[in-house]
């Protein structure tokens, strides 16, 4: 055998089998295993979000009315995307505790490039969005170049970038967004007729995926999951879609910045899932040394997480100056780290690295959303929204451990 096949044939053993290549798991018994286990997190999350609406629903009567759920489509299009990068460096089983600052700072470079500066609101965008893949660079560089842990360079960016943000801002303290192609990404809604199209299209690509999926197990001689499984899966998300789009319809119709979010979850999804970068994302989280005698760039492939993940950061710093229509020396303050890290953390995306799905970006701000949603409808203190989402995270990072052992506990039976 070549030294070019046994190259290839190492670097395949270390990567994880591609979702299609698991044996399907059916039966009651198997999926309260899938839970505890973390293995059907995204179900988890969905049974939480559950009783989290059920809650706030009976203890108000506004939390379900289509005026405040697309409140909350635009509260979460801001921390989502943001998330999304935070769960690409936690499959690394690292951290960034620099997002919020980046964020923050990014955007006030778009807003006084605009304002005080008269660029075109476009142009401006993609300097912020470079800015924070420069930032990315700079941080990841220093993490994988120079072995130093994550948390000690992402939490020394935490304060340098918010310093970086007030020298940005000057004595002008707040900036006031007014380009509309800055102002519109977070204030424009579709038409209710294209929210349809939409959803139609998101249900035919359903189908399609699972029929592609299924025809891929069956080439390849793979046992095939029971076809009800299927059906209740698509179909369930299917009513989903529908539900939704008619709710936010009755209002103002689907908001833009939740459109820019799913479609932002869609593509970091396919590249995790289909294709080998993804993979290499994967096998350097799951067993970095494995991955790097395997013949993984892992150096490469942690630096360019970072990349993506400051500009994801930049992109949902945007977005929330354009819901608030401006920028200020809080802006990616507060509780925006927390939220953008504990989102994908209870949404079941490990903090040991090597497990979890883009899709607990946008689940983990839906649950963590809908919490900040419901406790602002009670009017409840600071104090308490702040030691409810804390309870929240830390029972969540419980699970995530408890899981971990069960399956450490299993692979040695």
């Amino acid at each position: 055998m070549s030294t070019a096949a046994q190259g290839a044939t190492s670097i395949d053993e270390a990567l994880p089998p591609a979702p299609e290549a698991e044996a399907p798991q059916t039966g009651p018994r198997a999926w309260l295993k899938g839970l505890l286990e973390g293995e059907l997190g995204s179900l988890r999350v969905l049974i939480v979000l559950a009783l989290i609406w059920t809650y706030f629903a009976l203890a108000n009567s506004n939390f379900l009315t289509s005026t405040n759920l697309t409140n909350l489509a635009l509260q979460i299009a801001a921390i989502g995307t943001v998330s999304v990068g935070v769960v690409l460096v936690l499959l690394l089983g690292e951290i960034d505790l620099s997002v919020g600052a980046i964020s923050g700072l990014c955007a006030a470079i778009v807003a006084v490039l605009s304002v005080k500066h008269g660029w075109n609101g476009y142009l401006a965008m993609l300097v912020g969005l470079g800015c924070g893949a420069a930032i990315g660079l700079f941080q990841g560089s220093i993490i994988t170049w120079l072995a130093i842990p994550s948390f000690v360079v992402t939490l020394a960016g935490f304060l340098g970038w918010q310093g970086a943000l007030l020298a940005v801002l000057g004595d002008t303290g707040t900036v006031n967004l007014t380009d509309p192609a800055i102002t519109n990404l977070a204030n424009k809604f579709l038409a209710d007729w294209l929210g349809w199209l939409l959803a139609i299209a998101a249900i035919a690509a359903l189908v399609v995926s699972n029929l592609v999926n299924r025809g891929r197990r069956a080439r390849a001689g793979l046992e095939q999951p029971p076809l009800a499984n299927a059906i209740i899966a698509v179909g369930a998300a299917s009513v989903a879609i529908v539900v939704g789009v008619y709710v936010v319809n009755q209002d103002r119709g689907v908001p833009v910045s939740l459109c820019i979010l799913i479609g932002l979850v869609i593509f970091f999804e396919a590249i995790v899932q289909r294709t080998r970068y993804g993979r290499h994302v994967l096998a350097a989280g799951g067993n970095e040394e494995a991955a790097r005698r395997a013949g993984i760039a892992t150096t490469r492939v942690k630096t360019l997480v970072f990349v993506l993940a400051g500009t994801l950061a930049a992109a949902g710093g945007i977005l929330a100056a354009s819901r608030l229509l401006a920028v200020n020396q809080s802006s990616g303050a507060g509780d925006f780290l927390l939220l953008a890290i504990a989102g994908p953390v209870i949404a079941g995306v490990s903090l040991f690295g090597g497990r979890g799905s883009v899709w607990g970006a946008l689940l983990g701000a839906l649950v963590i959303g809908s919490i900040s949603n419901g406790m602002d409808l009670l009017a409840y203190q600071s104090s308490t929204k702040f030691m409810v989402t804390g309870a929240v995270l830390l029972v969540a990072v419980v699970l995530d451990a408890l899981g971990r052992k069960q399956r450490a506990v299993r692979g040695r039976a």
